[in-house]
């Protein structure tokens, strides 16, 4: 039985043939990630690693009128559900998807650079993985790890460009030693609670070659003591959800 398209205000995504559903982690760094360079540029681009159905791709497209979406992801399905989702979307001249691996893509010496790039990367890095292979693929950071991501992302990122992305709370020290070692410097940070009483299980991080204002972090909570979206949330994402 298919899974019903997840319906956003100005478009909806299909995800039930993709290696990872829409999921609360994508829509955050699609809500959050700073994209106030690709506003004021006017050929800005924008990559999604690891795009899965596109929902990342169609937030920045949203968002940023103007700037070309390329995402990838080495999942077929997935790309093949991408695309049809971009195309069922306001924003089909100017999303796409490919099949590719960051690294090859990295690797190519006529490879575009890219002025923002967004990531909820492959975060599981123990031995036991979830049990479809897909699945496993997609949330496994032993395919992709934490390093091979951030020197993709070097050789990808414009000089003045932003990188983007969410991560366990957990990884992220291991994430940020990895992209201090790469060059690259976190501009800002947002820890992410379910409810207030518990600690951040997520973090929101965004990185440049500049190093900025790295201030304390700030904090959101998803939930309300009710159950439902919290205030801060729901503003976050008031473009998107219904």
């Amino acid at each position: 039985m298919a899974t019903e398209p997840f319906r956003f205000r100005k478009f909806q995504v299909s995800h039930d043939r993709s290696s990872m559903r829409v999921g609360t982690d994508a829509v955050l760094l699609g809500a959050w990630a700073d994209v106030q360079a690709c506003n004021t540029r006017p050929q800005a681009s924008i990559l999604d690693i690891g795009c899965g159905c596109g929902v990342i791709s169609l937030m920045a497209a949203q968002r940023c009128p103007r700037a070309q979406v390329l995402g990838i992801d080495i999942d077929v399905p997935s790309i093949e559900e991408a695309t049809e989702n971009a195309r069922q979307s306001p924003f089909a001249g100017r999303v796409r998807f490919q099949v590719a691996d960051v690294r090859s893509l990295a690797a190519e010496p006529a490879t575009e650079s890219f002025d923002l790039i967004l990531c909820n990367p492959p975060y599981y890095t123990e031995d036991t993985l979830p049990p479809d292979q897909r699945r496993s693929m997609a949330r496994n950071a032993v395919h992709l790890s934490f390093g091979a991501l951030v020197e993709s992302v070097c050789r990808l990122m414009k000089e003045d460009g932003t990188f983007a992305l969410v991560i366990p709370m957990q990884a992220r020290d291991f994430f940020v030693g990895a992209a201090l070692k790469n060059g690259l410097h976190i501009r800002r940070e947002c820890r992410v609670k379910t409810v207030s009483r518990k600690t951040p299980k997520r973090v929101l991080l965004e990185f440049g070659f500049q190093s900025g204002d790295n201030s304390t972090p700030t904090f959101i909570t998803l939930h309300s003591p009710d159950g439902g979206r919290s205030q801060e949330y729901s503003l976050l994402c008031e473009d998107f959800y219904l």
